[in-house]
C-alpha cells in the first residue's frame, strides 16, 4: 500500500530528469494524502510528455458519481489488467507520479510506528500510475492510482506492500500510448531492488494529512 508521499522536487530536478517546467502553482509537499491533488507526468494528445494536477484515488469514467464507494488510491499490479475499474486506464492512460519518497507504517506494541522511505542515493523517482477523466454536465475530474506490488526484501520487514517504482529506462514504455499489450507492461510492475532503498522511522506527526514540512521526514 501506498497512503502518504512526498513530492517537493525542484524545478531543476524535473526539468533535468524530465524536460519540463513546473506549473507555477506548485509548492513542496511532504504529506501528500489520499483525495489531495498530486502533480502527474502523461503523454499528450501530440505524444509529448506534458504534466497535469491529478485528484489522487482513480474515478474511471464509467461512474455515475466523482467518488467510489471503495479506496482506488492504490492498484495492485496483479489484478490491475484485468479489474474493470483500471482496466482501461492500464491500457491508454498511464502515468508517472515524481516522488521523493513514501511512508509506511509499521504493525508494533501498541501504536504503528512510521517510516520514511526513499532510495538509498537520495535522488527523487518516480511511481508507476494510472490516470483517468471523468465528465459529466460539465463537470470535469481527472484522478489517478498508484500500482502497488508485492514488498521487496528490505521493505517486508515494515510492510508486505509497495509502490512500484520504475527505472529511468522503463519511463517511455510505461507512458507509450501505443502499447497496450498487458504482457509488455506487467513485467514493468515488479518490487525495486532492494539494495537500492533505505528506511528509517520519523515521528507521529504525519498521522496528521494537515501536517506539513521537511520535519517530517526527520530520522527519530
Amino acid at each position: 500500500m501506498c497512503g502518504r508521499f512526498i513530492q517537493a522536487a525542484s524545478g531543476e530536478v524535473l526539468a533535468r530528469q524530465f524536460g519540463l517546467a513546473l506549473p507555477v502553482d506548485y509548492s513542496p509537499r511532504y504529506n501528500v494524502a489520499p483525495s489531495q491533488r498530486v502533480l502527474g507526468i502523461r503523454a499528450a494528445a501530440d505524444g509529448a510528455r506534458e504534466l497535469a494536477w491529478l485528484r489522487w484515488g482513480l474515478i474511471p469514467a464509467w461512474s455515475p458519481e466523482p467518488r467510489l464507494k471503495y479506496s482506488t488510491i492504490n492498484a495492485r499490479a496483479e489484478t490491475v489488467a484485468d479489474k474493470p475499474t483500471y482496466r482501461q486506464a492500464f491500457r491508454q492512460r498511464r502515468c508517472l507520479i515524481p516522488v521523493d519518497g513514501f511512508y509506511e507504517w509499521q504493525k508494533t506494541e501498541g501504536r504503528k510506528q512510521p517510516h520514511c522511505i526513499g532510495l538509498a542515493d537520495g535522488a527523487p523517482f518516480v511511481f508507476a500510475g494510472l490516470w483517468e477523466r471523468w465528465e459529466r454536465e460539465g463537470q470535469v475530474v481527472e484522478s489517478c492510482t498508484i500500482l502497488v506490488t508485492q514488498a521487496n526484501q528490505r521493505i517486508a520487514a515494515i510492510h508486505d506492500r509497495m509502490p512500484v517504482i520504475l527505472d529511468a529506462t522503463e519511463y517511455d514504455a510505461w507512458l507509450e500510448p501505443t502499447i497496450r499489450d498487458p504482457d509488455q507492461l506487467l513485467p514493468l510492475l515488479r518490487p525495486y531492488r532492494a539494495e537500492g532503498v533505505t528506511l528509517w522511522p520519523v515521528g507521529f506527526q504525519i498521522n496528521r494529512p494537515k501536517s506539513e514540512g521537511p520535519e517530517l521526514m526527520a530520522k527519530i
